[in-house]
């Protein structure tokens, strides 16, 4: 088997979304490669399932990581992408979108905006 990429697994982080299957982390490295992170639209639906997880998701970089720039690491690409060049941005110039060593950072103020729940000391999900 190929010698895996290295990945920083960030302990005590959250690894989804209690009763939805909605993962935050991922337990290894892709051996087929590393999933890029790209834009995703957010759509509106009836079921506030991935509102949810978004805002718990952003609960938990804010509690892990505060405003500091953090690495991608274990972090879900999905997860990451819904948030992506919004209320999560690219903290280096020149930016990789397919590494697990990308910094990244909370827009906070635009996280505020859109998820002020998330900053709670305590979020109900």
């Amino acid at each position: 088997m190929a010698k895996l990429p290295d990945m920083t697994k960030h302990r005590g982080f959250p690894s989804g979304m209690p009763g939805t299957g909605l993962q935050f982390t991922i337990r290894r490295a892709n051996p087929k490669g590393i999933s890029p992170l790209v834009v995703l639209p957010r759509r509106f639906s009836r079921d506030d399932t991935e509102h949810r997880a978004d805002a718990a998701f952003i609960h938990a970089i804010w509690h892990c990581f505060g405003a500091e720039p953090f690495e991608r690491g274990n972090l879900d690409a999905r997860r990451l992408s819904r948030l992506f060049e919004r209320e999560i941005v690219p903290a280096e110039k020149p930016f990789d979108k397919a590494s697990y060593q990308a910094m990244l950072q909370l827009n906070e103020p635009l996280a505020r905006s859109n998820f002020p729940e998330s900053f709670d000391d305590v979020l109900e999900v």
